[in-house]
């Protein structure tokens, strides 16, 4: 499978939901469940371990809440940062953040001087999971994102980013402010075109490419590579 640019892979997203049928929050649970797969292999492959998750306000937060979730399930002592105000969570991600909490998981709000020193508290942690921002963020990192991305790198602690590095163009592969620089990245459905340039693999380290559940053959018509009927 080719990379692909952002409004490739949306344009899959939304063929998944309204055309297939497939609700976003089901894409979300298994973007989730097979991120975790790969959070365990960065633990050993053992359960138990302990691992960050800093999420932010949208979908990719969301994927996190849904990691934090499964890695709790199997053994890992999770603690999960919001790195942006509740009520900025909406939608699916939302769902899965209600989620966590029913289940009484740790989920901690930064503020603003509690983020200033988020790096010392990942600097416990044997993994730490990259939610804040996904294929959307265009240009530099500002607010809030921007320092929870820097605390992320200050914390020297092994980072898996959920789909891409926050701060990381989609299209480009560039940087225009902090970014985060990943141990391992899973991305889903394919490779994104910015994985390509030569300066993205400080980023985005190794990368991994996971299925939210659509059939490759789905995926391989939309992308223009075979016709399917």
């Amino acid at each position: 499978m080719r990379s692909m640019t952002r409004d490739e892979i949306r344009r899959i997203d939304r063929y998944a939901i309204e055309t297939l049928g497939v609700p976003g929050v089901v894409l979300m649970e298994n973007a989730g469940r097979n991120s975790a797969d790969i959070a365990c292999e960065m633990l050993g492959g053992a359960s138990g371990g302990a691992v960050a998750v800093v999420a932010g306000a949208g979908n990719n937060a969301g994927d996190g809440f849904v990691i934090a979730r499964h890695l709790a399930a199997r053994g890992a002592r999770v603690v999960t940062f919001l790195a942006s105000p509740r009520e900025k969570i909406t939608g699916d991600a939302e769902v899965n953040l209600r989620i966590i909490g029913n289940l009484r998981h740790d989920v901690r709000d930064l503020g603003e001087t509690t983020l200033a020193r988020l790096s010392e508290q990942l600097a416990g942690f044997d993994v730490v999971v990259d939610a804040v921002g996904g294929t959307g963020i265009r240009g530099e990192l500002r607010g809030s994102l921007g320092v929870a991305v820097e605390q992320i790198n200050a914390a020297d602690r092994p980072v898996l980013a959920i789909d891409i590095p926050t701060g990381l163009d989609c299209d480009t592969g560039a940087a225009d402010g902090p970014a985060v620089r990943a141990t391992r990245t899973v991305t889903f459905v394919a490779r994104k075109a910015g994985f390509d340039a030569p300066s993205a693999e400080q980023y985005t380290g190794q990368v991994s490419v996971a299925d939210i559940g659509i059939p490759a053959e789905y995926v391989a018509r939309l992308a223009g590579i075979v016709d399917v009927g």
